[in-house]
């Protein structure tokens, strides 16, 4: 899968911006806070429907403006497409695929697959469980159409069951209504639990080698799925802790609240493993992510790097551009001496300037 063209109107720091980009390793170069950011985050959102930052559409859009546009030309698997979306101050947005609307984002599931690696991702493991959730979730809604129907409709009612939980105290009469929550939350959460045991499965016997690989030979990674709940026990547990959640106004069983145990040996490197460890895991799982969709989708991934060699040593510098191969790559950085000195072949250059994008002399 390759991106050909990206056209931006009024997107951020952007009026227009029109890029080609190369099919290989493609460098945004520049100062900080001049924008290079933001043409990695409108092709992860263009083809995800998600900013990387978690950032709502009336903050993407241009000051001064009340909408915006991503339009994205696609080749995957030698077929080409195009992705348009149109983004909204106070409604939703809108996307279409070769000019045809779409009224779900899972019907872009299987078109295209995005990696986004970012400074921020080096703290994935020694940050709280949330964000572990958040990759997990992010993943498998590329992966899989199901899931993402399966996470939408437990959100919803897992939202429709806390406000209830909240109005119980007041109308103790609703509490009969909770059932039907329940048999819900029960059946979309049993999916979920399903989907993500198989995915950490299958992570598991890729992670490994890359960490080895990474550390040397020194240490063998391991990742367990830390489940709230059993799916076989969802039901049962739900209904054992009513009591619980009714006083405390909150849902305390579900995947809602899993977590994923990264460990060296028997030392959980979420809490005690060193700076250098917890980098090399998140550098090891991002690596895996992509192997990961390969195996699944039987196409690449466009890998987006947004300043994130500056943040490793030249070892895993090193690593991971030799782990790029024929990937497209976009990579933002202020400086290309890390590439010079690694030999690594940039196929197009641009520098990123006050919203503006130069194309340069490439290096090869």
């Amino acid at each position: 899968m390759r991106i050909e063209t990206i056209k931006l109107e009024n997107y951020r720091n952007y009026e227009r911006l029109e890029l080609t980009l190369d099919a290989g390793t493609n460098l945004f170069y520049g100062d900080n806070a001049q924008g290079k950011t933001n043409i990695l985050e409108s092709v992860y959102l263009c083809g995800t429907t998600k900013s990387h930052r978690g950032s709502k559409d009336r903050e993407i859009i241009r000051f001064g403006q009340e909408e915006a546009h991503i339009r994205m030309g696609i080749v995957r698997k030698d077929l080409p497409f195009r992705l348009d979306m149109h983004l909204k101050k106070n409604k939703a947005k809108g996307i279409a695929i070769n000019g045809v609307p779409i009224h779900k984002a899972s019907e872009l599931i299987g078109l295209g697959n995005f990696v986004f690696f970012s400074p921020e991702d080096l703290n994935i493991i020694k940050n709280g469980p949330s964000e572990r959730r958040r990759f997990l979730d992010m993943e498998l809604c590329q992966l899989n159409k199901v899931y993402v129907h399966n996470l939408t409709g437990y959100n919803r009612v897992l939202m429709q069951r806390n406000k209830l939980l909240k109005d119980i105290y007041f109308h103790p009469e609703y509490e009969e209504t909770l059932d039907i929550w329940d048999e819900q939350m029960a059946a979309y959460g049993s999916q979920i639990i399903r989907a993500r045991t198989e995915f950490v499965r299958e992570l598991n016997q890729i992670i490994a080698p890359i960490h080895r690989k990474l550390s040397g030979g020194r240490e063998e990674l391991s990742v367990t799925y830390e489940q709230n709940v059993r799916e076989e026990e969802f039901r049962h547990q739900i209904l054992r802790n009513r009591e619980k959640d009714m006083k405390l106004k909150m849902s305390h069983t579900g995947p809602h609240r899993d977590d994923l145990l990264f460990q060296i040996g028997d030392i959980d490197i979420r809490r005690y493993g060193s700076q250098g460890q917890q980098r090399t895991t998140a550098l090891s799982l991002k690596l895996a992510e992509i192997e990961l969709v390969k195996r699944v989708s039987g196409d690449a991934p466009v890998l987006l790097l947004d300043d994130v060699l500056s943040e490793l040593d030249s070892s895993r510098q090193r690593y991971l551009l030799e782990s790029i191969g024929e990937i497209q790559t976009l990579i933002t950085c202020t400086g290309i001496e890390d590439f010079v000195e690694n030999k690594f072949p940039i196929h197009r250059l641009f520098l990123v300037a006050d919203g503006k994008v130069i194309r340069q002399e490439e290096s090869k």
